[in-house]
């Protein structure tokens, strides 16, 4: 009798780890061929931002290759046009994922200029 509840806990460990340990299903949008290598760019994209705000900030300098703008009109989704609408959008997912926090759209817009530009934005 006593197997019965060490078996069933083993299986819910199994299952719990597998789950915890399962890649995030993200909506990439268009995608395409990123400005930097993925690997790469999933472990320093935020350092990038940073350097780039910056730059944009403190001396003016504008570099649309890693701007938020360039990666947002690749990676919204097509159906809603954003990157942090819905739970599989782009950066939400990952995010998610590695439980850390977005703060980038408190003051940038989440769509494309297209989608906003039409009505469908901020």
């Amino acid at each position: 009798m006593q197997r019965r509840p060490s078996l069933l806990l083993g299986l819910c460990l199994t299952l719990a780890s597998a789950a915890l340990s399962a890649a995030p299903q993200i909506d990439i949008g268009k995608g395409g061929q990123c400005v930097e290598e993925t690997s790469w760019m999933r472990k320093n994209h935020m350092n990038v931002l940073k350097h780039q705000r910056d730059e944009v900030v403190y001396k003016g300098v504008r570099d649309a290759k890693h701007s938020l703008k360039t990666c947002i009109e690749c990676h919204a989704s097509v159906k809603d046009d954003s990157v942090s609408a819905r739970a599989d959008s782009f950066c939400v997912a990952c995010h998610a994922y590695q439980a850390v926090k977005i703060d980038c759209f408190e003051c940038h817009a989440n769509k494309r200029k297209s989608a906003w530009v039409s009505g469908g934005g901020q």
